[in-house]
């Protein structure tokens, strides 16, 4: 097994996240095209729900969008009913994609250098 390094996934992609009733939906986009393979293999729908688990009630869907070099994913049970029911600050999920981009990545070294990934220690 090769040595990993770990990568913010904020250095790596940007975010952007919504509402649709009780479910956060979150995008999340490639900051350069040969980085969207690290995201499609380190970014499932398994680790996000581990993320966010108790924040959200509810599973996590994941679609791949290549085309786009996104991810997106829908947080069900996220918004505490909804944004007209829903008591919390942020009724509308804006916060989920900077929260999202708080993951850290463990990545295969030498993927990070032949990609140009920056590493957390480098930032």
């Amino acid at each position: 097994m090769s040595a990993t390094v770990p990568v913010r996934l904020l250095d790596i992609a940007h975010a952007r996240s919504g509402d649709k009733g009780d479910t956060a939906n979150v995008g999340l986009i490639a900051l350069r095209p040969e980085w969207y393979p690290v995201l499609e293999a380190q970014v499932t729908r398994e680790r996000v729900a581990a993320h966010f688990r108790g924040v959200i009630t509810g599973d996590v869907a994941r679609y791949e969008l290549p085309n786009l070099l996104a991810l997106n994913f829908l947080l069900h049970g996220a918004l505490g009913g909804g944004g007209t029911l829903s008591l919390k600050t942020d009724a509308q999920g804006k916060v989920y994609s900077t929260a999202l981009l708080r993951l850290v990545l463990d990545v295969d070294a030498d993927v990070a250098g032949r990609l140009a990934i920056p590493t957390f220690a480098e930032v």
